[in-house]
């Protein structure tokens, strides 16, 4: 048995249907442990005192640091990987634009210029999420073998069209739909923003499910 685990079903929703349609589902566990350290460590610590998979992909969206990073872009965190996993996940991904970098998890959501070059000059990242480290220490505390896949979501070039604070509330773990509508009637100029960001997240969604059903049909991680 293999799992998968990202933050939201947001991130995940093409997968079930992918892996359906590979006729693998049946060998893949999927587990959604929310944004952030908190209600991260308590979902992967409850699945992992019942659960013992083969190994774990840690996965979903990621925010890029670098200049050299574009929404879409899969980036494989070194820093967080167990090397065996590591090499074989860049072996069966060469034919697609795959990175492998250093990943750094925030407190919270990063989102300005200034945050972003602070993270590169102070832990040398290339990309930034809210879960993985906890993900990495959970699996090493019960010796699961871990793979960090992920894709980029959001960039210093192709930011969030909105204030984070706007876009999701981490307490209660859901979009705040009705801030959010608030904040574009006072700013309508975010709307064309935010339609581009919607297409943004739909194409990085597609590049990481491809890439997930890629490996887990090569059978090669194993």
């Amino acid at each position: 048995m293999i799992a998968i685990t990202f933050a939201l079903r947001a991130e995940s929703s093409r997968l079930t249907t992918q892996l359906r349609a590979a006729k693998i589902d049946q060998q893949i566990v999927l587990v959604h442990t929310g944004v952030g350290q908190k209600h991260c460590q308590i979902k992967i610590e409850e699945y992992l005192k019942n659960s013992r998979p083969d190994y774990l992909i840690s996965s979903g969206f990621a925010g890029g640091v670098t200049e050299d990073l574009r929404a879409g872009d899969l980036v494989l965190a070194e820093n967080f990987s167990d090397r065996q996993l590591l090499s074989t996940a860049e072996r069966v991904l060469a034919g697609q634009k795959v990175r492998t970098i250093t990943l750094f998890t925030a407190e919270s959501i990063i989102d300005s210029i200034a945050e972003r070059n602070k993270i590169v000059k102070e832990h040398a990242a290339a990309a930034i999420d809210m879960e993985t480290e906890f993900i990495t220490s959970a699996c090493a505390a019960h010796g699961v073998r871990m793979l960090s896949l992920r894709v980029v979501s959001d960039t210093p070039h192709e930011p969030f069209p909105a204030p984070p604070a706007v876009l999701f509330d981490i307490e209660a773990q859901k979009p705040k739909s009705f801030r959010l509508g608030t904040y574009l009637v006072a700013h309508p100029t975010a709307i064309p923003r935010l339609l581009r960001f919607s297409r943004q997240i739909s194409r990085a969604r597609k590049n990481l499910t491809d890439a997930l059903v890629r490996l887990l049909e090569t059978d090669l991680l194993g």
